[in-house]
């Protein structure tokens, strides 16, 4: 198409030059050419005669590289780069608004995650790490059969009881087994001090203590299974009555049986 407005412009600049220059032609031809150009040229006309000719006669045009394959070739190619140009810029948009409102980067995404997590672990208390850490390393077993009666954490103090309980009480009859909550090493096998008869076992960083046991049946050193009788219901030390008092910590650390094991 444009090669052909191209020739129609030549012919008409032939034409002009014709029409306003004196001396190349004689009288003759210029008056001849004048009254050709005065009449009303339709190039509509013109472009469609030029078209029907260079169709009829396109081999001999094709030095030039005419022909309508190329012409329709050079339009696909158009089309076709156009396409890829707006993929391109899509793509481009769609990678900087994916993962949220308001065009937010991954990477700015990923950061708020972080920080939320952050958030979260600052949250939580000392007392709440040790028990996840408790259940994901550790398997625990009941140590008696009875009934809770007194929890973990603050109570009325006297002078037997003290005002923070750092165990769980479980009341049960005297000589009732005790037996290993957890494996592991039994460090403490004592007759003294407020606990009265007690044990220790411990399992890397965690003790569990049974407390105010009538009877003893391992001593320190000796290793146990965890379900393993180790003990007897009693009430030595400072008691009450006969009951188990159990504790567990990590690190010195006292842990709520509670969080640990479900009691009656």
């Amino acid at each position: 198409m444009i090669m052909q407005l191209a020739i129609c412009a030549v012919i008409y600049i032939i034409f002009y030059l014709i029409k306003n220059t004196n001396y190349i032609f004689s009288d003759d031809v210029i008056c001849k050419t004048k009254e050709f150009l005065s009449y009303d040229i339709n190039f509509g006309n013109i472009q469609n005669q030029v078209s029907l000719f260079i169709e009829n006669n396109k081999d001999k045009f094709s030095f030039l590289g005419i022909n309508e394959e190329n012409l329709q070739a050079n339009e696909i190619s158009n089309e076709v780069k156009e396409e890829s140009s707006n993929e391109i810029n899509e793509n481009q948009i769609s990678t900087n608004t994916l993962g949220g409102i308001g065009g937010a980067s991954n990477n700015e995404i990923v950061e708020e995650e972080s920080k939320e997590t952050d958030k979260k672990e600052e949250k939580k208390s000392q007392n709440e790490i040790d028990v996840e850490y408790i259940k994901a390393n550790y398997s625990f077993k009941m140590p008696v059969t009875g009934t809770v009666t007194s929890r973990y954490g603050q109570r009325e103090e006297t002078e037997v009881v003290s005002a923070n309980h750092q165990g769980i009480d479980i009341g049960a009859d005297e000589g009732t087994p005790i037996y290993a909550a957890m494996e592991g090493t039994v460090t403490v096998s004592s007759e003294e001090g407020e606990y009265g008869k007690h044990i220790d076992i411990t399992n890397g960083d965690i003790l569990t203590r049974y407390a105010h046991c009538s009877k003893l049946l391992v001593k320190e050193g000796d290793k146990v299974k965890q379900g393993e009788k180790i003990a007897e219901v009693g009430s030595t030390g400072n008691s009450t009555g006969p009951h188990l008092h159990f504790e567990i910590r990590r690190d010195d650390r006292t842990i709520n049986p509670e969080y640990i094991l479900k009691f009656d």
